[in-house]
């Protein structure tokens, strides 16, 4: 692997001093031959995002025509042509196109850096990013992204440009006390360099850490052989280590989630048992207050039954001499029926009151065994947060300290190991 290469610049209608203007960074875009005489062999390139490079520079070319400015006095012109419109971004991958369409596994690792350079860019530019666009002729597999600030009053496209937003933000302040001049100068070009080097390290940090690639190359920092190929050992062993680490957070999550939800459910089943036992109960109450009822009714019955029982072996005792009564008789009969009807009424009664008691016991049963199994689950996330919290303290004490300070995001902003660090 090699160290991250990304590079921005503006242009204006009106060419620079190299000769570049807006039509020929469109021209170069789109291979006209006059802007492309650097390639030996020009391709068509490859759009990536957004639209097409025509329709990109029409869209900007229109804009600029129309776009004015507010001056002094109230006045309102046209925008100059040496006003810078578009912005542009450049990003290069270590391989070689050779070396990716040799091998499979490069081309695979160049396309996960252009996903990841892709998302960056939409997260720096908005909806004012119109294109992105592969160059294939070229010796190594980059990227060409266009931003074209049509919102923007004036069509500023240094707004962009994060070194001249803080540089300019120093000058206008003005001196501060006892500065001179050329003190302020050099403090705004402290504040550029500064800028720039958070741009640098956004990119970095969202694209070549994940991409094993190191922040800066050997040449410029003077490095060995043997210190420039361990720091790239170094640079793949941290993107293994935040890949490792975003695996385990998503299973983490995951778990989480699943368990919730699960709990959940169980909780809603434990709900739904409690209310039918609810109901169930109700029921045994209402049916043993009228089995008591009944009972009750019987009671009368059967009283009345014995007092006519008296009546009637009176008037059998009355009645023997002369036989048996017919009266007596029919008496009998039908206060023997409706007894008969009341015990087999109060039978019935109880065996429902038998069944409902036994339903009732089974609800709560299961609404006992729901209530454990939802302690259970969260036993088991409560495991899983141990387990994710010992993960996270297998990483250096520093980055400890900054993944608590981002928050329960846990984003992971890692970083490599400098080479004088723990010594």
């Amino acid at each position: 692997m090699g160290y991250q290469f990304v590079h921005l610049e503006s242009y204006a209608r009106k060419a620079d001093a190299t000769g570049r203007s807006t039509d020929f960074i469109f021209g170069e875009a789109s291979r006209r031959p006059g802007a492309s005489v650097h390639v030996p062999n020009p391709l068509p390139p490859v759009i990536v995002h957004g639209i097409g490079i025509e329709a990109v520079q029409e869209m900007h070319d229109s804009a600029a025509a129309t776009a004015t400015i507010n001056v002094k006095g109230g006045h309102v012109r046209k925008l100059a042509k040496d006003k810078k419109t578009l912005h542009t971004v450049v990003a290069s991958h270590p391989f070689t196109m050779d070396e990716i369409r040799a091998d499979p596994a490069k081309q695979k690792e160049a396309e996960e850096w252009e996903e990841r350079t892709i998302s960056w860019l939409r997260s720096q530019y908005g909806d004012d990013l119109k294109l992105v666009l592969r160059h294939e002729d070229e010796s190594h597999y980059h990227l060409h992204a266009y931003v074209v600030p049509v919102d923007e009053p004036g069509m500023s496209a240094l707004k962009y440009h994060p070194g001249t937003v803080a540089k300019r933000k120093i000058m206008s302040a003005g001196l501060a006390e006892g500065e001179d001049t050329k003190a302020l100068s050099k403090r705004a070009d402290a504040a550029y360099k500064q800028a720039m080097r958070q741009w640098q390290d956004s990119y970095h940090e969202a694209v070549a850490v994940p991409c094993g690639l190191t922040r800066l190359g050997p040449q410029r920092r003077r490095l060995t052989r043997d210190e420039w190929q361990a720091e790239q050992v170094q640079a793949k062993a941290l993107q293994k280590v935040v890949e490792r680490a975003k695996k385990i957070k998503t299973s983490g999550d995951n778990f989480v989630t699943r368990t919730k939800t699960e709990a959940a459910a169980i909780r809603t089943a434990a709900a739904q048992e409690r209310e039918i036992a609810e109901k169930a109960k109700a029921a045994a109450i209402a049916a043993r207050e009228e089995a008591q009822k009944v009972q009750e009714a019987a009671s009368e019955v059967v009283s009345r039954a014995e007092r006519y029982s008296g009546v009637t072996g009176r008037l059998r005792a009355m009645w023997d001499a002369l036989g048996e009564s017919k009266l007596a008789n029919k008496i009998r009969q039908e206060f023997a029926a409706e007894i008969a009807r009341v015990h087999a009424f109060a039978k019935k009664i109880q065996e429902r009151l038998r069944v409902e008691e036994k339903r009732r016991v089974e609800a709560e049963r299961k609404a006992h065994e729901a209530q454990q199994d939802a302690e259970r689950a969260r036993d088991a996330a409560l495991r899983m947060q141990i387990e994710r919290d010992r993960a996270l303290s297998l990483l250096p004490p520093e980055r400890q300290q900054e993944l608590a300070a981002a928050g329960p995001a846990m984003r992971m902003t890692l970083r490599p190991k400098q080479k004088n660090e723990g010594k």
